[in-house]
């Protein structure tokens, strides 16, 4: 299926996209301050399971139509948006928790297994730009004469494996971090930093052409 397929220019490509600082990164690494490396890597994994869906709705053609229709993308970058925001307060109002009471929080949460997959998981499959990107990107190194769906599903676990790896080493750096970023003053900026970093992320692609 891949016996022509161009292997370097598409590593360097999707190795570059990934090591990228946005939203992914931001995410990964604030849950991981909040719920140890658990949290931190089945936050990666839904993240990295949303690049599947994409590649899915490239290869059907879904994102020509998505992309057609005014109304179907001002739904989903909306979506998107409000997600992000949401998020975003999550973490002002703990920053706002913690600067009132005043107590180290050594250990980490008890965040439900489900609740990092869902955060990971939908702040990735509700980003348009991820969706502009696979609909730009995978049709470049599809082989017409093969299988659409088949190469971009090869595609999207290489960029799985290589997300993965990348968000994984980013949930090591934190944990050897941890006891800095339990401090109480430490954890209210970030959590406040990140806060921000995401309401700003929401409101930005709400107003975005």
């Amino acid at each position: 299926m891949l016996d022509h397929f161009q292997w370097w220019p598409f590593l360097l490509a999707i190795t570059a996209l990934t090591l990228t600082p946005g939203l992914d990164t931001l995410l990964v690494i604030r849950n991981a301050a909040r719920g140890g490396w658990r949290d931190g890597l089945l936050t990666s994994t839904g993240i990295c399971s949303g690049l599947f869906v994409h590649a899915l709705i490239s290869a059907a053609g879904l994102s020509v139509i998505l992309l057609g229709s005014a109304q179907l993308f001002l739904l989903l970058k909306y979506a998107g948006a409000g997600y992000l925001v949401w998020l975003g307060w999550q973490s002002l109002r703990t920053a706002w928790r913690a600067r009132a009471l005043a107590l180290p929080e050594i250990a980490p949460q008890r965040v439900p297994m489900q609740q990092s997959l869902r955060e990971g998981f939908l702040s990735n499959v509700l980003n348009p730009k991820t969706i502009i990107f696979y609909m730009a990107f995978l049709p470049q190194f599809i082989d017409p004469q093969q299988s659409a769906m088949g190469q971009s599903m090869v595609m999207a676990a290489i960029h799985f494996l290589i997300a993965s790896l990348w968000q994984g080493a980013l949930v090591l750096l934190v944990g050897r971090a941890r006891l800095w970023l339990a401090r109480p003053r430490v954890g209210q900026v970030m959590n406040g930093l990140t806060g921000l970093l995401l309401v700003g992320f929401g409101v930005r692609l709400a107003l975005e052409r």
